[in-house]
Parts: structure tokens; sequence; C-alpha cells
């Protein structure tokens, strides 16, 4: 208590001193003294503490407020000399605009790159800048900001074009850049720089204090009390749980305070938790220590006296001040760079810069987030001082890096952070590896990081511990600061670059060296792995390199000294690497084909193997830049060509592709899955380019340097597969019968593999610098090949191509030259199309083809030559040729030992003797012949006149083998292979070989003979071979089309034979068929006589042909005819609340207990609406299902503990059938019969019945009643005696069986839970008022949506919902016989009352309050009930007349009471057809004017109000008339089943209204006159028309969603100013909009939670019950999400109705194309949201995705 009383004290004492104090004499007392420092200081030491932290709560408000008038003002004073609101004004007027924008990104806020312009993608726009800016109109890229960023408008490096939006276009004046100091004068200037030196310092000494209980040197306070904080700090350690769980043990909080104190934590970085004596402060930390101490390191608690955090607070406050003041002029924020980077006593890295950088893990996350912003507005806005600053982060690096190694806060908030803003700018960063040699730091930093290695030095990571994982993950981002550094060119070398990235590249060739071999796998033979090893860490290293390496070597193809100077350190660093390379490896001899090399044994299968070999990558990525630059044939006596050892180069990657091949041969199975993710990721499209492409260079480039029969030797023998191919009879099927089927099958693989190898070694020439090709070739060649395999989408496209440091794949330059787009329609995405004439170029052993790839294309493609009727061969395409560095490579294809290859696998496939070769061998090796043949065609058409082509692959395969075994040749073997009955497929193949033969040799003769090479003689040769092809197809053709016709005979002819046998069956079906199908159309349109017309209601309602009703039970299968005391039948149901149609939002939930739902306002602001599936079970049945669903549930709890899709506590389960969402069945029950009784009366003697009927319904309850006191003044009044045909004391039975009777309790009892959410009691009397109400509901919603997409009002609903509607209906007519009587007389009662006044009946609403469409349903349901103890054979059909023309002319006059004061429109004459109207609705307004008098306006056209009523009455007539065809079952008028003109007449006569509405009050106006009085007379309707009430005007309008921007990034731009409403100004961190009211909301996040009926739940499932009765559509805007919620437990994730220009939407914003709104898409979710299916589509997501029914939907 003591410290809450002297709380109240302090301020009063204070108040006087705050009072008197002066900032100006302040100020001037300061101008005057010698030591500004000291006299500064002591005034903090005396005002802070008495300011700040004086209680357990800190109150801002005042804080700032007084802080602004004691410490700011007189600092604003002094720095002025005057006023500083004039000063201030001054400075800014005299300032020149910066032509930097520097707005910092808000988190969440959008952003915008543009793909064409930005320099690199890390240059990006604010909204402001962009809509202002030339990208708009470019490609762009939309991102949203995690925060810290700033604007690049208006810096040149930033953008290649377009560096200034029309805000901050620079004016032609100002072009020479003046010292913005020039403008101040030099007292001015000395002024400042004391200020800014005093305030900085002192922000600096505090930030990076770390005392807890004294203060720096001159801030001692002059008293100091006992007073501390208890200060908890945060950690990315422990997660929210932890801490709020701590907390309420060592602070006893309540579970609420302990969220709030973790929010804050979180957010600030620190919060006090306890404030008190220092015993009372350490006991809480104490608690906190020991508690969260047993998993991890403990939280950090320190217990801080009051006036340290006094101090500290100050000193950021004074951050923020000196931010906004520099705001005001270039000058200031110069002059306080200059005071931060100014040296210090201390000499190097003394700045006060410098201390805050290098102090910066020791800071909390509000104070780095408030310099690191200071740091944003001043050093980083001016240029020349960004340039130092740099420099001092350049120095500083190595050692800010390791701090941030082991500080535990995210890289946003660390100042490592701030390495973008500097070393994306192309000149500072070529400054700084210039001058700083950062590049060699970075990279030095990097290695040193990584410590293990193994004996050799290579890296060796070790099982990953979660603290390995974190330090990996933090050094990971200086990769990403080398990517920065290198990411822009240059373009002009100097000579001190050139030193000094080659000095880079030496280090960074050491961390290769490391990198070379690294874990390295053995096979396992015989027992399988134990511990998989350890590999992600390597691929993590390897693809975060991967841009780097690419970088490095544009770097050196920009210049060609660094490129030599590159391939020659690169060179000697593998032959280091190498140096090891014979040791234990001994040499060998391999001769083949009469050519003999010397080689080193070496098998992959027993050896060490290893996937990383960087060196030996980069070094053939450079080798390709010296065919590529053309250095190699200009400079070549500076390169080392002449030292490389050709098989040195291929050995490594050599054994990486064997590798490869030998695990698709499955013969590494027993290494278990880490090696199969291994091979998959280098072939992966993210690290391909710099490990698989760049090994296959190799091979190139070392092929291209060997005799091509050497190269194959040894690709054969590290294969393993030299001794099937070398020995003598290898064409006699190598002798394997003695080896196992496995190795067979594994040989068999290994030879598929090697052909393929061999086949891409001479076939891949779409890298520049390997064959003649531009680098859009490349891309045009990988588009062409994934559209080879099915249409894709452009992200599936993406995806699949390898992205450059920039993000881009390049693919839109190209895309359209070989690919159509076609636009998606309400679903799907848009998808790219081969263009036909590119399909030429498909190549089936594409290179980057996975296996399943590969045969999925290889179906599409000859799926597509079946349907063009062209031959199915897919032969090699045509090839670009070799450039001259890599031309030697195609005598691969002519040289001996491929030519013996080749033709031993002929030989094989000739004489196949068991499993020794396979039909994939033997298509590899007719797509090399077919390559070779491709390849001399090629050379013979482009060989100029003189000399001889050298490359004669026909003459070699036309060739037979040598004397001693005389082998046949390989063509001779092709021809044998022609008419093999085994290799129908091939066929195709084997004759466009032979015809290219052929062709070749007539070009041959032709060069031969004369030079003029006319092709027609091939063409004519083709020709003929075409013709015989077509021919022989023809006849092919023929036969095939006999044989179908012989076998479609025989069919028919059985048919007729078993039709014949069984014809009384046939007979009788047939008959049954058309008798249907007769009573059908008869039903539907023809009346029961010929000419009246089709009325559904009163004394004329037409009756229906009596018709049997049969269904089949979807569970049994048996059929059961529908009657009254049969078996029940019941339709699956789904019953729920909704708020769809609702015109009041606003109005509170219901108390569910005490709510009486007889009357439903018209604005409709809670209904119950029924919907089902339409499939029908027996009731019995149905209970066994439902009860067998109940066990098993029962069953998986117990297992899983987790929701499925339906909650079988509230009596859900999925339709058997269809799996659809339901929570109760409807009972069908027959239709009713049509009474041809004679007692029809007119209006006037209904009324006078009715009457009696209700008074003797009045007496008899009361008999009911327990007598009361009130009992003796009742029976003064006479007993009115009954109708002697009323027999009141009569029960009657129950027409139906016992198991209907239980249905319709079922039905009934599930309605009134679900629709006023409580549980179920079947006694309860509202049971029937939900279920009437649920069918009125339901009709109104049915006739808005066919409203809304504009269909007839009849013939347009699926039978579903037709199903529904009648079930609905005829279920409302029998369910009073479930419920008590005399109560639902009395809702009968009451009901009446609203429309007859009845003095007995006390609280009748209004007529302004009522929905007539619900109480017409109500009232004629409920009239069952009175009319079952009637037997005067009064007609049903006639009181459901009167009951209707008297709601009809009720509902007219409630139009008219609310019809607003008329538009004004050109009056519009009508003709005389409605003059009647208009005169007669004139009467009816005057009428109610003299009844309520002032209230109503006067209207002088009777044209306006006949508009108003005939336009407002038309959605209850419709419903009107939905509602007495489904429940008479009358057959609809066929003018109603199309949208024509006429549908009012027609509307009306159907319901036996005339069509001018008017005669219905007219013809009977002395008896509906005092109705008409009685309404007017309620007071509620004057209280509600002057504004008393909510007041709902007709027609009501169908509710929409709401309007969403075109352009997402509107809506981003207003998530990002969204604060959270709790957290005082937090941003959302992930805002959701509900898009039924536009409400924003913070969803997923501790703050907003709130609890409801004792549960804690998110924002959004907190706002459904609310706005949407259970059920919500929100968007997630930083997701691009659309979210359906249901209750707290079902949801799912929906596709946002957004789209990018491909046609697609981006979920979660990654590919950031620019996106807009697709009307199709939000219309189709508006319209789930109007049919009530928004919680059956998150049923059947569900459904289909377990992963969704895992997630805490509540907590959204």
């Amino acid at each position: 208590m003591a410290a809450a009383e002297s709380d109240r004290e302090v301020p009063s004492a204070l108040c006087t001193e705050f009072l008197n104090f002066s900032a100006k004499d302040t100020a001037s007392k300061w101008l005057q003294v010698t030591d500004l420092y000291k006299e500064v200081y002591q005034h903090l030491a005396r005002y802070v503490p008495k300011i700040y932290c004086l209680g357990p709560n800190l109150n801002p408000q005042s804080e700032d407020l007084l802080a602004q008038l004691l410490l700011q003002a007189p600092l604003e004073w002094y720095l002025c000399g005057e006023d500083p609101s004039t000063g201030l004004a001054k400075l800014e007027q005299n300032n020149q605009p910066s032509q930097l924008c520097g707005h910092v990104f808000r988190v969440g806020e959008p952003t915008y790159s543009c793909r064409e312009c930005a320099a690199d993608p890390t240059c990006v726009l604010c909204m402001q800048c962009f809509l202002g800016s030339v990208h708009k109109e470019h490609r762009y890229r939309m991102t949203t900001s995690g925060g810290g960023g700033f604007c690049d408008c208006g810096d040149t490096e930033a953008w290649k074009k377009g560096p200034y939006c029309q805000k901050h276009e620079p004016n032609i004046s100002d072009s020479c850049q003046e010292d913005p100091l020039a403008h101040l004068s030099t007292d001015m200037i000395a002024r400042c720089y004391n200020v800014f030196a005093i305030v900085l310092k002192y922000a600096v000494d505090m930030l990076t204090w770390d005392k807890e209980d004294e203060l720096p040197p001159g801030l001692e306070p002059p008293d100091r009390g006992d007073t501390y904080y208890c200060m908890l700090f945060n950690d990315e350690v422990h997660t929210y749980e932890q801490v709020i769980y701590t907390l309420q043990k060592a602070v006893n909080c309540t579970q609420k305070e302990a969220v709030s104190f973790a929010t804050t934590v979180d957010r600030d970085g620190r919060k006090s938790v306890r404030f008190g004596d220092f015993a009372f402060c350490e006991q809480a930390k104490s608690v906190i220590v020991r508690n969260t101490s047993r998993q991890s390191k403990p939280l950090r608690v320190q217990v801080m006296h009051s006036s340290v955090v006094a101090h500290q607070c100050f000193a950021l406050k004074a951050l923020h001040w000196l931010g906004h003041v520099i705001g005001y002029s270039d000058a200031l924020r110069r002059i306080l760079c200059q005071v931060g980077l100014e040296r210090g006593p201390e000499g190097e890295n003394s700045s006060l810069v410098d201390t805050l950088m290098l102090c910066d893990s020791k800071m909390w996350k509000g104070a780095r987030n408030v310099y690191h912003q200071l740091f944003m507005s001043s050093l980083l806005m001016d240029l020349k001082y960004k340039k130092l600053f740099a420099i001092q982060f350049a120095k500083n690096y190595r050692r800010l890096q390791t701090d941030f190694m082991e500080d535990d806060h995210e890289r946003v908030v660390s100042v490592t952070s701030l390495s973008v803003q500097l070393f994306t700018v192309p000149t500072m960063a070529r400054m700084l590896i210039t001058e700083e040699n950062l590049m060699t730091t970075i990279i030095r930093t990097f290695v040193d990081h990584l410590r293990h290695r193994d004996l050799q030095g290579r890296f060796q990571f070790e099982r990953y511990t979660a603290q390995q994982a974190f330090k990996f993950r933090r050094v990971q981002s200086l990769i990403g600061d080398l990517k920065y550094v290198l990411i822009s060119r240059p373009t002009e070398w100097s000579d001190q670059l050139r030193e000094k990235f080659l000095e880079g590249l030496d280090t960074f060739l050491e961390l290769f060296k490391c990198m070379q071999g690294m874990d390295p796998v053995v096979r396992q033979v015989g027992q399988h792995i134990e511990m998989e090893p350890e590999w992600e860490a390597a691929f993590t290293l390897q693809m975060k390199l991967t841009h780097i390496i690419s970088m490095m070597q544009e770097w050196c193809a920009t210049d060609e000294r660094v490129l030599i100077e590159a391939y020659k350190k690169c060179l000697t660093a593998l032959t280091h690497c190498h140096s090891g390379f014979t040791d234990g490896e001994q040499p060998i001899t391999l001769s083949m084909c009469g050519h003999s090399v010397d080689t080193i044994r070496y098998c992959v299968s027993q050896e060490k193997v290893s996937i990383h070999l960087p060196v030996s990558r980069l070094l053939a990525g450079l080798h390709v830049l010296l065919s590529k630059m053309e250095v190699a044939y200009r400079f070549p006596e500076q390169l080392p060509l002449s030292e490389l050892s050709p098989p040195m180069l291929i050995e490594h990657p050599l054994r990486c592709l064997v590798l490869c091949a030998q695990v698709h041969a499955g013969m590494w199975r027993r290494n278990g899955f880490s090696l199969v993710n291994q091979i998959y990721y280098y072939h992966n499209v993210k690290c391909r380019v710099e490990m698989f492409d760049k090994d296959l260079i190799m091979l190139q480039a070392g092929a291209s340097m060997m005799d091509p029969n050497h190269f194959l030797m040894i690709v054969l023998s590290r294969f393993e597969l030299y001794h099937i191919f070398s020995s003598a009879d290898c064409r006699k099927s190598y002798n394997r019968e003695n080896t196992n089927k496995d190795v067979v099958q594994q040989n068999n693989t290994l030879i598929e593999e090697m052909l393929h190898l061999i086949m891409m070694v001479v076939g891949e020439r779409f890298e520049a610098g390997v064959g003649q090709v531009e680098g859009c070739d490349e891309i045009k060649r990988e588009i062409i090949h994934q559209l080879c395999i099915r249409p894709m989408a452009h992200s599936e496209l993406v995806k699949a191509l390898p992205e450059n440091e920039n993000k881009e794949t390049g693919m839109e330059r190209v895309i359209d030259s070989v690919a159509s787009f076609k636009k998606p329609g309400v679903t799907g995405r848009g998808l790219y199309e081969l263009r036909p004439e590119c399909a030429k170029q498909f190549n089936l052993y594409f290179h980057h083809y996975s296996r399943a790839d590969q045969s999925k294309a290889e179906e599409a493609q000859r799926k597509l030559k079946r349907q063009n009727g062209e031959d199915m061969a897919l032969p090699p395409p045509m090839l670009p040729p070799f450039s001259p560095l890599f031309a030697s490579l195609v005598n691969i294809l002519q040289c001996d030992v491929l030519l013996g290859m080749l033709g031993a696998v002929l030989q094989w496939a000739v004489e196949p003797s068991g499993g020794h070769w396979s039909e994939s061998m033997l298509q590899r090796v007719l797509h090399l012949i077919g390559m070779g043949l491709l390849e001399e065609q090629q050379q013979l058409k482009n060989s100029s006149e003189d000399h001889d082509v050298s490359f004669n692959f026909t003459l070699k395969i036309s060739r037979p083998g040598e004397a001693p075994s005389n082998t046949a040749s390989v063509l001779a073997l092709l021809e044998n292979l022609q008419n093999a009955p085994h290799l129908e497929v091939h066929k195709d193949m084997i004759r466009w070989i032979l015809k290219m033969v052929a062709s070749i040799k007539t070009m041959r003769e032709l060069t031969a003979s004369t030079y003029t090479v006319t092709a027609s003689g091939s063409h004519g040769q083709e020709e003929m071979v075409c013709d015989k092809d077509k021919a022989e197809r023809k006849r092919k053709a023929e036969m095939a089309r006999l044989r179908r016709e012989k076998i479609m005979a025989q069919m028919s002819e059985m048919q007729r034979h078993f039709i014949n046998e069984n014809k009384e069956l046939f007979q009788q079906s047939l008959e049954e068929l058309y008798a249907s199908a007769s009573t059908s159309t008869s039903l539907e349109h023809s009346p029961t006589s010929s000419d009246a017309a089709l009325v559904c209601v009163g004394p004329r309602r037409s009756r229906p042909r009596e018709k049997r009703q049969v269904v089949t039970c979807i569970l049994c299968q048996e059929e059961q005819e529908i009657r009254a005391d049969s078996k029940a039948m019941v339709l699956a149901a789904f019953v729920q609340r909704s708020t769809v149609m609702s015109k009041n939002r606003k109005r509170p939930p219901h108390d569910p207990e005490h709510y009486d739902p007889l009357f439903m306002h018209p604005d409709l602001s809670f209904g119950t609406h029924t919907g089902s599936c339409g499939h029908i079970m027996h009731s019995h049945c149905w209970q066994r299902y439902f009860e067998a669903v109940q066990a098993k549930e029962q069953r998986r709890q117990q297992r899983l503990r987790v929701h499925t899709s339906y909650d079988v506590g509230n009596g859900e389960f999925l339709c058997p059938l269809c799996e659809c969402l339901s929570n109760t069945v409807i009972p069908l029950l027959p239709g009713a019969k049509g009474s041809n009784s004679c007692e029809q009366p007119g209006l006037g003697q209904w009324l006078k019945i009715s009457g009696q009927q209700i008074k003797a319904m009045h007496s008899a309850h009361r008999k009911l009643q327990p007598v009361g006191v009130d009992a003796v003044e009742e029976t003064v009044e006479e007993q009115c005696p009954a109708p002697e045909s009323f027999r009141i004391d009569y029960t009657p039975m129950s027409p139906y069986s016992s198991t209907i009777k239980e249905m319709l309790t079922t039905f009934g009892t599930a309605t009134y839970k679900v629709g006023l959410k409580v549980h179920p009691n079947e006694q309860d009397p509202r049971v029937p008022i939900m279920c009437w109400g649920s069918c009125a509901y339901t009709i109104q919603s049915i006739e808005r949506l066919l409203v809304d997409e504009e269909k007839p009002l009849f013939g347009s609903l699926p039978c579903r919902q037709d199903d529904c509607l009648s079930s609905l209906a005829r279920f409302g007519s029998a369910c009073w016989t479930a419920a008590s009587q005399p109560s639902v007389q009395g809702h009968y009662i009451r009901l009446v009352a609203a429309l007859i006044p009845d003095p007995q009946v006390e609280t009748s609403p209004c007529i302004l309050d009522i929905d007539m469409l619900h109480l017409l349903v109500s009232v004629v349901l409920s009239y069952g009930s009175v009319h079952s103890q009637d037997s005067s054979g009064l007609s049903v059909d006639a009181v459901q007349l009167h009951f209707f023309h008297i709601i009809t002319v009720a509902h007219m006059v409630q139009m008219l009471l609310t019809s607003g004061p008329e538009e004004v429109t050109m009056e519009q004459e009508s003709g005389g057809a409605e003059r009647e109207e208009e005169e007669d609705i004139c009467a009816l307004y005057n009428t109610l004017r003299t009844h309520l008098g002032s209230s109503l306006p006067e209207v002088a056209s009777g044209w306006h109000l006949w508009r108003c009523v005939k336009t407002g009455i038309l959605p209850y007539l419709r419903g009107a008339a939905l509602f007495f065809h489904h429940l008479n079952g009358v057959p609809t008028p066929p003018e109603l089943h199309a949208l024509c003109p006429g549908q009012w007449e027609v509307l009306c006569g159907y319901l036996s209204l005339p069509s001018n509405l008017l005669q219905l009050y007219h013809s009977q106006k002395e008896l509906l006159e005092p109705l008409l009085y009685g309404w007017c007379s309620h007071p509620g309707v004057r209280q509600t028309l002057q504004g008393g009430g909510v007041l709902v005007s007709f027609p009501r309008e169908s509710n929409s969603l709401i309007d969403l921007p075109d352009d997402y990034s509107a809506l981003i731009n207003q998530a990002s100013s969204f604060t959270c409403p709790k957290s005082g100004g937090d941003k959302s961190r992930a805002p959701t909009l509900c898009l039924v009211c536009g409400s924003m909301l913070c969803s997923q996040s501790y703050c907003c939670q709130t609890e409801l009926d004792g549960e804690d739940v998110g924002a959004c499932t907190a706002h459904t019950f609310a706005c949407g009765a259970g059920v919500g559509i929100f968007l997630r805007v930083r997701e691009s999400q659309v979210l359906f919620l249901s209750g707290k437990t079902k949801g799912c994730f929906y596709a946002p109705p957004y789209l990018d220009d491909y046609g697609e939407t981006d979920q979660g914003l990654r590919r950031g194309n620019p996106l807009h709104l697709c009307r199709q898409r939000y219309r189709k979710i508006q319209k789930l949201w109007r049919q009530h299916s928004v919680t059956e589509e998150i049923g059947h997501a569900q459904e289909a995705n377990q992963t969704l029914v895992g997630i805490d939907w509540q907590h959204l």
C-alpha cells in the first residue's frame, strides 16, 4: 500500500517544479556556460528519474509530454537559438528536398521491384513511388516487406533506368551538388555540433551500459530510493508457452497478464515483470531462472535500479528525437553523421557509431531497432557518409559477424543485416573490395566458422545438433553478403581490382579444396548401413554457393586477363587435389578393337567416391569460357593447355556419373536413403547447373583432347563393363549363363546408362562455348522439353528452370516463340502448350529428364504422332555445330570402339538368348546411329566444294569385321532386325535409319560425280520408301477394320439371342418405363382439366393425380413406397445457423434459454438454414450407420486424439454415399390429401369462426393451467360457447407409424438444438417454431439465389434442393403431431393475434417487426393442430387462402409504411392498364396517413407507390409460390419455367391472387379496415417510423461479399497500416479481412484471443460467431489465401480470387507476380456463401486432405 501512497504524492510535489520550469531560460543559461557537457548531464540527472519509471506500469502519455517539456524543449531552444517552432520551420524551408526517398518499410508493407530495370532483386520501391514511376508498366515483382529495409527511389545505382518517381524527380537547377552546410551560420553549426555530440554520447553510453545498479559519472541521481525493476529479456530459444507458464509461477499473474508480458518481451526485447524493492525483485528473478534452466539456458533476467531504466528509456527517446530533428534539414543530418563517425580518444574503432555496432549483440531488441532506424535515416541517406560508414562496417566485419554467431536474436534485428544496404551498391562494393579487401574478409570469416575437418582437411559435418544447425544457418548469412558484393559485374577493371579479386578467388579456392571430395561414400555389401550419414549440410552449402560460383565465372568472363589467371589458379588447385591421385591405384593397360590405353585400376563399386567436386566443376566452367570468349584461340601461348592431362580431368566427374548409374542399377540399395537423396539433388534443378551439367562439360573437355577410342575404353573400365565388350566373341552374347539374374539385370542397366552418357557427351551442345549457340537457345530447349511432357502452368515451368542470382530464369524472353498460352476457366490455371512446329526438336534422351519424365514425354510424343497419322519413330533432332575447342567430339561417333559396342548390342538383339539384352539398350543404340547419320548429313550439306568431309559414318557402319571373326556390319544387322517379330516397336526407327543411309549415299554419289547437289534424288528415294510405307499401313488398317466388323456382328447376334429367350422380362420393364415417363410429364405440365389454369392455394387448388412415390434406400438398396403408415424413409440433411440474408449484423446475439423465436424480424439477422444432399435411407438403416460411426469415433479417439472432419458429439456424420457433411435427417412424408369438403366460407364468415375457435382454445388452455389467485377474475368473463363442430377436448390420433414419429422428433430436436444453440429437449415448445422458421428461411434463401443467378423460379433447382424443400414443407405441416397440441395451438393463437388483434394476447409485435413470409409459413403450418379438432368440414384450402390474402395485405401496408420518399424521376404517365392500381394504392396510402398522421410523408404520385409495392412484394410472392407448390404438390405453370415477360400475371394466377393486388383490400374494405387500424395504432409503428427501431426497406437487396480492390497491392497496403487493436499500436502479424462485413482482424496471435464458451479462441473464430453465426469467410492478406471457418474446430484454405497474368493464384505471395481480382472466382466464393455450402466445402476439403484436420482452427 505504501508504494501506492507515495505514487500518488509524487506528482503534486513535482507539479510546482514543473510549472516553474522554462525551456527558454534553461537554454539561454546553457549558452553562457563553459562546460556544456557537464551542465546538460546535471539537468538530465535531475529530471529524467522524476519523469520516467515511477511505478510498476509505465505511463507513456504523461512521460512523453513531460519529456518533451523538460528535456527536449531546452535542447531545441538551444539548437535554434530561438523558438523551436519557427527555427525548425525556417530550416525546413531552406532545405533542398532529398532525391532519395528513404521511406523505411513497416512489417507487411508492399514493396515493388522491377524485373527489367532493377540492378538486383534487393532494389525496391514503396507503393507511392512505384505508382508514380515508369516501372508500373514493366514486368514487376510485388512482395511484402519483413520490415526494416527502405525505398530505393532516387538511387541512380539501383536502377538501370527510371531511378526517380514523379515526386523525387530532381530539379534541373540544383544539379550542382553544393555543401548543405552552406546555408547555416557558423555559430548555428557549432551549437548543433555541441548538442548532437552530447545527446548522442549520452544515448550511446546509456544503451551500451551494462551495470544494473549504478549510472555513468555525471548522471548519479540526487536522491536514490530502493526501487528496482525485475527486467525480463527476449531470446530465440524459449517458446511463448514456456515464458507464459514461468511468469505465472514467478510473479503470480493471470494467464492474460502473462500473455501480454510475453507479447511485449517478444516485440520490444524486454519488459519489467515486477516493481518493488531489491529483495522483492530478486526473488522473482530466482524463480524465473530456476524454472527455465532445466531444458536449455535460462531466460535472461536482470534486477535493475529504476534510475538506470529511466535513463535507458530517455536514451531511446533521445535517439528518436535526433532522427526527428535531422528530418528538417540535410545540414543537420550531415552534422550528426560527422559527430557519429568522429574518432574518439581511443583511436581505431572508437567513434560512437563503432561503439554502437560493436555492442549490438549486447543490446535488447527495442534499442537495436531504434538505433538501426537512426542509422538508416542519417548515415545511409547522406552519400558522403554512407561511404565512410561502409568502410567502418567492412573494417569491423569480422567482429560483427562473430558477435552475430553468438547472439541469439534473428538477423533482422542484428546490425549485420545492414550489409544489404551497403554491399549492393556497385561502386561501394568495388571500393570495399579494393580498399578493404572485403571479398577475402568475407570468405575467410566463413571458412573460420566451419571448423569441422577430417584428416585430409575436408569439411566434415557430424550428426547435426540443434546448436550446430543454428550456427550453420548463421554462417550462411555470410554467403548472402558475398552474393551482394558480386551481384553486379564490373564493366571496367582497374589493376587493383584485378589483384584483389584474384586474391579473393584464391581464398575461395581454399574453401573449395576443403569441399572437394567431402562426404565420401563406400558401397555397402552384405548388410544394410546402420546409421544414415549426414549429407544435408554439405548440400545446403553447395546450394547456397551455387549462385556465387556462377557469379565468380561471370566476373571472370568480363576480363581476359582475369580469366586466364583464374584458369591457371584453378588448374593448380585441381592438380593439388589430385596429387594423391595414383597412390594405391595400380596402372593397367586396356586394349580393344586394335587400340590400347594406359590407365589405373579403379572400381567405383569398391572404393570411396564423393559427389562433391567443386574445384573440377569450376575449372569446367572456366574452360567453357575460354572457348566462349575465344581466349583459347587468341592467346593459346598464355594458357597451360599443353600441360593438361585429360585422363586426370575426367577421372572424378566420370566416377560421379558412374556412381549415379550404379545407384540406378540398384547396386547401392544397402546405402540407404541418404545416397538416393544426394543423387536426387545432384540432378535437381537447384544444384545441377554447378554439379551434373559441369561434370558433363568436364567429360566433354577431356574427351575433346583425347583419342576417342581411349576415352571410350576408360569409360567402359569405370562402368565395369570392359570385360563384357573386350572379349573377342562378345558378339556371341557374352557367356553369362553362369552369372545370376541380378548381375545380368545390373549390367543391362549399366550398359544403358553408359550409352546414354555417350549420347550426352556427343549431343549436349546447347551451352554457349561448347556449341555454337546463343544463351537463349538453351532456355528454349529446356522449355520445349518440359512442354513435351504435358502442357504446364507458368509457375511449374519456372520451377523446372534454373534461376540465376536475380531469381530470373530468362523464360519470358523466349516463351512466346515456343509455346502458346491458354487462359483458365473458373477453376484451374492458365497453361502453356508447345507450338506444333517445335515438336521436331524433341530429344527422347534429353539430359535433364528424370526417368519418369522421359517415359511420360515418350508416351505423349508417340500419342501426338499417332493422332497426326505420322510414323512412330522418335529420331534424334538436328544439333548445332560444336565450337572449335570441342569440335573433335563428333569423332566419338565413328571410332572403332563405339562401332564395336553398337555391333555387339545389335547382334544380341538379332539372336536373343535369355535376358542378356534389353529393348532400352537397343533403342539407345538406334538413337546413337541416328545421331551419327544426322551429323554426316549436316556436314555434307555445309561442306564447301574443296574439302572432303572426313566424317564418314555410313562407310564405317557398312563395313564388316576383320578377317578372323568376319562379323556382320552394323548395317547388315539392322536390315536383319527390320523383320524380327519381337521388335515391332522399333520397326519405324529402323526404317527411318535405313532411309537416312540411302539418302546420304545418294548425296555422297552426287557430290562425288558433280558438285551440283540436287536433293531431288534423295527425295525421290525417300518418297518411294514413303509410298511403300503408306501402302503397307493402309493394308493393315483395312485388315483391322474387317476384323472389328466381324466381332461386332457376332456380339449383336448374341444380344438378339438373349432378348428372345427373356422376352417377358424386357416387355415388362419397357412398359414400366413408358408409364413412368408419361406420368412424370403429365405431372409437370398438364393440369387435371385441360383448360383450367394451375392454382396452388385456395379452394380452386388444382388436384394432382395421386401417384405412388417409390424410393430406394442407398444403404440396403430396398425399394419402399412413401406412406404415412409404413417404415420411415429419411433424407440426410444439414441444419446450420445463418446470417447470409441478415440486414443487421449489429444485433446482439440472443440468450438461447429465454429467447422466443416465434416472430422473425424483417432484418433476418439470424436464421436457421436446412440443406440436403438428397440421398434417401431407411430410418433404421441410418440409425445403424450412425451408431457404427459413433462406435468407430470412440475407438479412434482413444487411438489418435485428433479431430475428424465431422463432430460426432454434435450429431454430425458424412452421407454414406456422397460424403457430404450432415447433422440430422428429414423424414419423407406423403403429400397432403386434398379434402373435398364443401364448407368454404367467405372472409367475413371465416373471421367469425376463427375468433370463436380461438376463444374456445383460450378457455381450454386456462383449464389446463394450475388454478391460481387470478382464477376468480376469469370466471367473470362469459364463457364463450365454442362452435359445436369444434371439439376442443378431442385428441386426434397421429396418422404416422412409430418410426416416422421418431424421425419427426429427431429432425425437430436437431433444428431446435442447432438453431438456438441449446441442449436438445424434445419437450420444449419452441421445437415446432424453429422448424417452421427453418422452412421459411430456406425458401427465402433459395428464392434469392434464383434471382441472383437469373434463373426461373421453377424447373432450375437441382433435385436435391427440390426434395429438401418439399420434405421441409411437409415436415412442417406434420411436426405438430410430435409436439404437445396445446402448445402448438398457443403458438397459432399468438401468430394470428399479430394479424387480427386479440385482447387476450398481451405482447404482439408491431407489423413492421414481422417478416411476412415467416408469418405465412408458421400460420399455415400450425393451423393443422387446430383443424384436427374441427369436424365441421371446414376446407383447409379456404383457410390457407384467407391467411395468405390477409398477410399479403399486411405486407403491402408494411411496404407503404417503409417506402422512402420518391426519387425524382421523369413522371411516367402510365396507360390505362395501371391507372386503376395507382388510384387504389393512393387511396390505401391516404387511409394509412389518416391513422398515422405526420409520421408518413405526403406522396403525390401513385405511380411511385405502385412501383415500390410491386417490386417489393415480388420476393414474398415467389417465396409463397415455392412454399405452396411444395406443400400441396401442385404442378407449376410452364411460364414460370423460363424467364419470359408476363411473369407477374402468371404468378398471381398461380397463387389465386388478382393481378391488381389492391383489390384484395378494396373488395373486403369493411372487414380489413379495423385490422388496418389495429396495425397502425400499435405503439411500435410510430416509434419505428420516427427512427426508434431498425427500419427495413423492401425489396431486401441480396447480400454480397464486400467489394475487393482490383489490384492486390492495395489490400496489402491497407493491411500494413492496420495495427493490432489490443497491443498498443503494434503491427499485426497476420491481418485478416472478413469478406462478409469488411472488418480487418488480427488473426493467429496471442494478443487478440478472446474467450468464447470457456475456451480461448483467435480473433477470426470469435468474429465468425458475431458476424456469421459460426461460419466465416476471410482473406488472409499476407498469405493471399481465403480461409473458410465453421465452428471452432473446422476450417480449410481455399484458392483466393486473385490471379496473376498467367491465370494462377499465388498463395503465400511466393512468386510475387502482380495479382488482379478475377471476378468469376470471387463470384464463385460468393455463391458458395449464398448457397450455405461453406461448411460442406470445408468437410470435403478435410476429407481430401488429412493435414487440414490437425490445424488448430480456433486459434486463427
